[in-house]
């Protein structure tokens, strides 16, 4: 795979760079960014798939959030795709903010025209693994995800669904029922079509009800003032972890909202939490 570099920065001892290659997943060209710690100078180091909400790009997270300072005191590469495909020629893929371009949900399309380029969850569990080995020192065995909102949702139907793949997981205001939401179901069935039955893999506490189960703690912080939290459903994915028998660790942090000055003021231990079984 050729892996094209945007920029790279020194940063707290690490490298964070920006890159661009051609997904086969995606069917055309992916932005990601990539932190490599101080520590990969010396050996392979354990990794981070942070997953984006809602509009995102690579650059909001590496831009925001604040990770790398810790990320390079524990030595984790972070690694931080888009949201979705873009500038695919699929009609109206921006118009709809829900929808298409930065609203991929993390799925693997199944109607078209969505299917001929948007394959997130493929490209996230699949192809960006292999190209993360090829071009940067990181440990693969050693791997975890979390993200925010749509990409909180993503990280944990991601986790559910491949638990041998990823030794620990976490979310910040994530999604945990989008069968639940309107905008969610509404482009479900773009992506999916209308038999709901299609849906349930995306869908955390509907994996969590079918038998899904992640060995380790799930790390969850939610906003009290969090605007959305009609559509977070963080009480849907704490009964849900309760019947399932997950461990579930979901912090409601008061006066907190969506924001990234809330990601911000946690992904430290988020980090720290991730570190406990990675490094």
């Amino acid at each position: 795979m050729v892996l094209e570099t945007l920029a790279e920065h020194r940063c707290f001892g690490g490298v964070q760079g920006f890159y661009r290659h051609r997904s086969s997943a995606c069917n055309g060209p992916m932005n990601l960014g990539v932190f490599v710690p101080p520590q990969a100078e010396r050996a392979r180091v354990p990794m981070l798939y942070w997953l984006s909400g809602l509009g995102c790009t690579e650059q909001n997270f590496t831009l925001k959030a604040g990770a790398q300072r810790v990320a390079a005191e524990l030595g984790l590469m972070l690694v931080v795709p888009d949201t979705s495909p873009r500038n695919t020629g699929i009609r109206g893929e921006a118009d709809d903010e829900h929808l298409g371009v930065g609203a991929s949900l993390y799925v693997d399309a199944t109607r078209a025209p969505w299917s001929r380029h948007f394959q997130m969850y493929t490209y996230v569990t699949e192809e960006l693994p292999v190209l993360i080995a090829a071009h940067f020192p990181a440990d693969t065995q050693r791997a975890g995800i979390f993200g925010h909102s749509m990409g909180g949702h993503g990280a944990l139907t991601i986790a559910l669904r491949n638990p041998q793949r990823y030794r620990s997981v976490s979310a910040l205001a994530p999604i945990a029922s989008p069968m639940q939401v309107d905008w969610c179901a509404r482009a479900f069935a773009e992506y999916l079509g209308s038999d709901r039955e299609t849906w349930s893999p995306y869908d955390a506490c509907g994996l969590l009800a079918s038998g899904h189960r992640f060995p380790g703690e799930i790390l969850v912080d939610q906003g009290a003032a969090d605007p959305h939290l009609s559509n977070l459903k963080p009480d849907s994915l704490r009964a849900a972890c309760a019947r399932a028998g997950q461990a579930l660790n979901l912090r409601r942090q008061a006066g907190y909202d969506h924001s990234y000055f809330f990601v911000a003021s946690f992904i430290a231990e988020h980090l720290r939490h991730h570190a406990q079984a990675l490094v």
